[in-house]
């Protein structure tokens, strides 16, 4: 499927004929991404392509600006793409409509962003519980507690995100994607809101998680150091990827 010079950099073909391996979970094929209309028409993403197999860790490295959150948009369902072809988790998202996306999303694909984003009507247990009620978990509420204990948050069940510090906030974040178990997490800029060391303790807490849960991560960040913590390193520029390599780790 792909080759690897003797860099370490390896090279994927923006569109493959062959058949998707099996063990593909993320499949994008000369994506774009046009925001805008008239004469104020911008080009985010110029004929994208990327494939992520199950289990993988992938960075999508790059400059504010250079597409990778508009990437991640695309590739989690929220924004939809202006051309190209996106399979992830077997669905096809062009071929979905936004009730459809919304669907494919739910159980498969956690989100974690740069803002919490938590209700702040609920508590932490209702923020993570009440998405998995809604997709029609049954022990919902179970499952929401074990999950923020997980992430060290037995003794907050109660608080309201007001009650919380950003660190606390960004657990229950974690928490609320990690739940329902999905086959893909993305976070985009996890650490953006919060200072140094609790930076590092979501990083800690989030690669944790995701070896726990053997889930696919794709990480959106700017931070090199970060973004070595992952298997694989994606660098984007101006819409477009400019590299694709192993991690020195890796």
């Amino acid at each position: 499927m792909s080759g690897t010079s003797n860099s370490g950099t390896r090279r994927f073909p923006l569109n493959r004929s062959a058949d998707r391996p099996s063990n593909i979970v993320i499949d994008a094929r000369n994506v774009t991404l046009t925001l805008g209309s008239g004469a104020g028409k911008v080009e985010i993403l110029r004929g994208v392509g990327l494939s992520v197999a199950a289990g993988e860790s992938v960075a999508i490295l790059g400059p504010s600006g250079s597409g990778k959150s508009s990437l991640m948009a695309v590739l989690s369902g929220l924004e939809r793409a202006s051309g190209g072809e996106i399979v992830v988790a077997g669905e096809d998202f062009g071929k979905l409509d936004e009730d459809g996306l919304a669907r494919a999303r739910r159980g498969r694909i956690g989100i974690v962003l740069q803002a919490f984003h938590l209700l702040p009507t609920m508590t932490a247990l209702e923020n993570v519980a009440v998405p998995l009620e809604l997709a029609g978990a049954a022990d919902a509420f179970d499952r929401a507690r074990a999950e923020l204990e997980a992430v060290g948050l037995g003794h907050r069940l109660t608080h309201y995100p007001s009650q919380l510090s950003g660190g606390e906030q960004q657990r229950v974040a974690i928490a609320r994607a990690t739940a329902p178990r999905p086959a893909i997490l993305f976070a985009d800029e996890p650490t953006g809101n919060l200072d140094a060391a609790t930076g590092h303790e979501i990083v800690e807490l989030l690669f944790a998680r995701r070896r726990a849960q053997g889930t696919t991560l794709v990480l959106i960040t700017h931070d090199v150091e970060l973004g070595g913590r992952c298997g694989r390193i994606v660098e984007m520029l101006d819409g477009t990827i400019v590299r694709d390599r192993l991690a020195a780790a890796a």
